[in-house]
């Protein structure tokens, strides 16, 4: 279900639980419009073992995602600079457009690991505080 369809719920008010919740929330965001929707593109028409290797090729490259995001890998250097990609999950205000003051945020280098939490999100587990619920006028 794409993340259109769900509905955030209210973060937890303690300073370590929110942390936790928007990063739960940025894995939640990757697995259902990244990964959910690549799954969705596998041709039905494969093999079973065809099938089996693009679902793998798939969440390896979501891992690679989860690894440039920690800053494990995904930077170019030289002896005087570097390029690298801020990966920052906001929680903000409903505002105009997409978004209104920014209320909570995270640094996703400097978070827990998204690596961490790629495996618990494979078992559909995005933390003890939940993140979403199924929006109203929508089937789960």
């Amino acid at each position: 279900m794409a993340t259109w369809e769900r509905e955030l719920v209210e973060p937890p008010m303690e300073p370590r639980a929110r942390e936790l919740w928007l990063q739960h929330a940025a894995g939640f965001i990757v697995f259902e419009d990244i990964r959910r929707y690549a799954m969705e593109k596998i041709d039905p028409a494969l093999t079973d073992q065809a099938r089996a290797a693009v679902q793998k090729g798939i969440d390896d490259a979501v891992y690679g995602l989860m690894m440039v995001i920690d800053g494990i890998t995904g930077a170019l250097s030289n002896a005087n600079r570097t390029v690298y990609i801020d990966f920052i999950v906001r929680l903000a205000t409903r505002g105009d457009s997409e978004g209104g003051e920014v209320v909570s945020e995270v640094d996703l280098r400097k978070g827990d690991g998204m690596c961490m939490g790629y495996h618990g999100w494979l078992e559909d587990d995005f933390g003890k505080d939940q993140v979403t619920v199924t929006r109203s006028g929508t089937e789960s």
